[in-house]
């Protein structure tokens, strides 16, 4: 990986998710992760941190991840955002897809799939 310092934000109520894909993005060097457990926090903790990436769960408490992505997505468009879901359903990926979603996961997450993912997002920034 190179010099830059990468941030992730990872959304999801689960606590044991949230460590699960920290401990795989910290095995890529990312050092700074955020966590939120709701959409409320998800949209807060990108205003004021700007990730370079967002893990986040569809299915929250108080918003749910697909209105986090809409208010995320309208106040910066170049937000990078990939949904995740244990109901992976075409309705929910399409959603998804039409919001604004960079990519759609299934949970629970292969670590073989979040690689992939990094090595697609970060193409071109990364080694």
């Amino acid at each position: 990986m190179n010099e830059k310092n990468y941030s992730v934000l990872v959304c999801d109520d689960s606590a044991m998710i949230r460590k699960t894909l920290g401990g795989i993005l910290g095995e890529w060097g990312i050092k700074n992760i955020f966590e939120a457990g709701n959409g409320n926090e998800a949209v807060d903790m990108y205003r004021e941190h700007h990730p370079d990436l967002v893990f986040m769960d569809i299915v929250m408490p108080e918003k749910t991840g697909l209105e986090a992505l809409v208010e995320i997505r309208s106040e910066d468009p170049s937000a990078r955002v990939i949904m995740a879901s244990s109901t992976g359903t075409k309705k929910n990926l399409m959603t998804a897809i039409d919001a604004g979603a960079f990519d759609f996961i299934q949970k629970p997450f292969e670590k073989d799939v979040i690689h992939t993912l990094l090595r697609k997002i970060l193409k071109g920034e990364l080694d």
